[in-house]
């Protein structure tokens, strides 16, 4: 009987699981190096981690970060629009405008493009907040979309219908 391969490609559920876990935060030395790693909860998953090197002043924001693009909030995986609105406001804190920023999926970033994210999910949080409470099911992007946010994995539908789900309870 052939057993089904794990995300490391391994077979072994033993040697599938991670070496290294934590809880909220952790701190490794690499080279002399900080790298504080933060565990952030609800955001594209409920799993997620920042990992913020401080003397190189990089960010890595894996999954709570899409440049450009609408984000992926994978609601069944535990992921949420404040979770994920949480992890960015985290992920700003102990940066500063030289700070290079690696977001999870495409090119390098700087701080203003991460404010710049936020500011699009908030106001996206706020005018479809405000459409649920109308009585809305149907909410529109146009204004980010306008800006080619909604060209990548996550099309103007999709965000709409997943910032309606994690809003509407």
């Amino acid at each position: 009987m052939q057993s089904t391969p794990k995300r490391d490609g391994s077979s072994e559920a033993k040697a599938a699981l991670p070496i290294i876990t934590f809880n909220d935060e952790l701190n490794l030395f690499i080279n002399g190096e900080k790298i504080g790693m933060f565990h952030i909860g609800h955001a594209h998953t409920d799993g997620d981690a920042l990992l913020y090197f401080t003397k190189s002043n990089v960010l890595h924001t894996g999954g709570t970060y899409s440049k450009e693009r609408y984000p992926y909030i994978d609601l069944d995986s535990g992921g949420s629009i404040n979770g994920y609105i949480n992890a960015v406001k985290l992920g700003l804190q102990p940066i500063d405008h030289d700070t290079k920023v690696i977001p999870g999926h495409r090119k390098l970033s700087h701080k203003e493009e991460d404010q710049s994210f936020l500011k699009m999910l908030e106001d996206l949080r706020s005018k479809i907040s405000e459409e649920i409470k109308a009585g809305k099911t149907e909410v529109f992007t146009k204004t980010y979309d306008a800006l080619d946010y909604g060209t990548g994995f996550i099309n103007s539908k999709k965000i709409r219908r997943t910032f309606y789900l994690s809003l509407k309870d």
